[in-house]
């Protein structure tokens, strides 16, 4: 699979961390290969940045997680058309199939991030799933089966 993806905190994480699951994502989505540059969230990275410190992360794992981000856009939250996504998500949670999921703040911008942008988003956390394929194209990737596939 090729082109640019809206990588959710989780993925992040585990390319971070190097481990199998992280390598996998990688290799399947040729993130570090890729000719296009990947979006993130600044929310991904204020969220990343509170697990370094809660978890005292190393320097090496501190300077991953930096080379990570500078290999990505990492897009603000900023602008009308951003909130406008934001809303278009809320809403969309909000009328769920059995209904409203309740999202995280965070995930509420990091969905809006994707949608606003119209890239798919790479996530591990289910909690996306239900906004595939519309208004989102959510790429899930099993963290227990290592099973990258879109979402139903």
């Amino acid at each position: 699979m090729s082109g640019s993806y809206v990588l959710d905190t989780s993925v992040l994480l585990h390319l971070v961390r190097g481990k199998d699951l992280g390598r996998q994502i990688d290799r399947a989505f040729g993130l570090r290969a890729s000719m296009h540059r990947h979006i993130v969230s600044i929310v991904s990275e204020a969220e990343l940045s509170v697990i370094a410190d809660r978890k005292t992360w190393s320097s090496d794992k501190r300077s991953a997680l930096r080379h990570a981000l500078e290999n990505v856009v990492v897009l603000p939250v900023d602008g009308r058309e951003l909130i406008e996504a934001y809303v278009t998500i809320a809403r969309a949670d909000f009328h769920a199939p059995g209904g409203s999921r309740n999202m995280g703040k965070n995930d509420l911008w990091i969905a809006a991030t994707a949608f606003y942008v119209q890239l798919p988003l790479l996530t591990t956390d289910k909690d996306f799933c239900f906004l595939h394929p519309a208004p989102l194209n959510v790429m899930w990737i099993d963290p227990s089966g290592n099973q990258v596939q879109q979402a139903t």
